[in-house]
């Protein structure tokens, strides 16, 4: 598949790099199936911003009698560690990505099913047992450990649940480190020969730096071939960043790192193997900002909005998306984009 990538709208602004302060993003993708080979995946209209996700699907059951099944959708892994930041919309909650879903116009109330891992160790039994949150990020969980004995504490350090928050130089406070794996399910019946809608809505992770990590000193940097790969940055964008630079008094690179990562490559686990019907909106939220991905045949749908169709899409590639973001709005945006 040939992959092109979109760059859009510079402004010229000033904002010095500090590439070293980034917060990670999560891959979140669409939905699971159980085991059945009967439902084809007639529709998938995928639309991506930084606020929201919103995935609209037909399925289609292609056999002869109704077929009953568990649909997942299965959030990211969260890998707990006090050295790092991660984008997570909601700390606070179990479900942390706000996700909801709809059936045919009907909303659907799916189960919850989370496990907390240390050492590959299902540990979830003894966390809910101390009233730990399972979620290892968030001021609950902390709270929490602070609560346990130290004979719990040493135990759980020693097999890896919590370590020394080392990252503040606070070698007696415990932090979580544990996984949590999390999935939302549902059982669905899917009618013989009939198409069924399904629609999901979430706040996605959003990652990012408080600068530009990939330009600096007047030229691109060695980590910059993987924004090329990632990301399909081409030369129009590579002028887009040059010349914002040039243009900076400071000499800085006038621009913040934004990321979202969708998986996409699911999409092709159905009966047929490919989407009947795709289309991709992305959103990058401001006319100033900068925009780059891989696709194919993206056209510029509106200021801020960008969007591919394909017939039969085998979902070969997931969706990274890069957005620059001027740090401040002092000249009229120039739209480079294609």
């Amino acid at each position: 598949m040939s992959r092109t990538s979109v760059a859009a709208a510079m402004l010229l602004a000033a904002c010095p790099a500090f590439a070293n302060d980034t917060t990670a993003v999560f891959e979140t993708g669409g939905l699971v199936f159980g085991r059945t080979f009967d439902i084809e995946m007639v529709k998938e209209d995928l639309f991506i911003s930084q606020e929201k996700v919103t995935v609209d699907y037909v399925f289609r059951n292609s056999s002869d009698k109704d077929v009953t099944t568990i649909v997942a959708f299965p959030m990211p892994d969260i890998e707990a560690s006090p050295y790092s930041d991660v984008g997570i919309p909601d700390t606070a909650s179990d479900n942390f990505l706000d996700f909801s879903v709809e059936m045919d116009g009907k909303a659907i109330e799916p189960k919850l099913e989370q496990r907390a891992f240390a050492a590959s160790i299902d540990v979830t039994e003894e966390l809910k047992a101390h009233n730990v949150p399972l979620l290892p990020f968030g001021d609950a969980s902390t709270a929490a450990l602070k609560t346990l004995s130290a004979d719990i504490t040493d135990d759980w350090q020693r097999r890896g649940i919590v370590i020394p928050d080392g990252y503040n130089d606070d070698m007696d406070t415990m932090v979580p480190y544990w996984k949590l794996r999390s999935t939302h399910w549902w059982d669905a019946t899917f009618p013989a020969g009939k198409d069924v809608a399904v629609s999901h809505v979430y706040k996605p992770s959003v990652g990012g730096t408080v600068g530009t990590s990939f330009y600096y000193e007047g030229k691109f940097q060695p980590n910059f071939v993987g924004y090329q790969e990632k990301y399909c940055a081409d030369d129009t964008f590579k002028r887009a960043i040059e010349q914002a630079t040039k243009a900076n008094k400071d000499g800085y690179t006038p621009y913040t790192e934004t990321w979202i990562s969708y998986i996409l490559t699911t999409g092709g686990n159905w009966s047929l193997g490919t989407i009947g019907d795709f289309t991709l909106t992305i959103d990058k939220g401001d006319p100033k900002n900068l925009v780059s991905f891989c696709g194919k045949g993206v056209k510029k749908i509106g200021p801020t909005t960008f969007q591919m169709k394909a017939k039969d899409y085998y979902p070969e590639h997931d969706v990274d998306i890069l957005i620059m973001k001027p740090a401040n709005f002092d000249a009229p945006a120039e739209d480079n984009g294609k």
